[in-house]
């Protein structure tokens, strides 16, 4: 579930839990709002705390060799594609 889903899921609980004032027989509205909120919350908790990581991209790494041991100075550096 994404984290799109899961805000809809919890707009879409909280107005049929607090605003929508009708009755459906044998079908409590109000708690099948809560139901949807929860879900909404729970989907969009486990989005972040489970995904989120992976999602994580560390900008690019330089390599840096510097050697200096007379009156020249040589540097080198190279640039490392992060790692997924």
């Amino acid at each position: 579930m994404g984290i799109g889903i899961s805000i809809l899921l919890i707009a879409a609980g909280l107005i049929l839990a607090l605003a929508v004032d009708a009755t459906v027989a044998g079908l409590d509205i109000h708690t099948v709002g809560w139901i949807l909120a929860a879900a909404g919350v729970l989907g969009l908790v486990l989005e972040f705390a489970l995904f989120a990581p992976r999602r994580r991209v560390a900008g690019p790494v330089v390599e840096r060799e510097v050697v200096a041991p007379t009156t020249r100075t040589v540097v080198e550096e190279r640039q490392v594609p992060p790692a997924y």
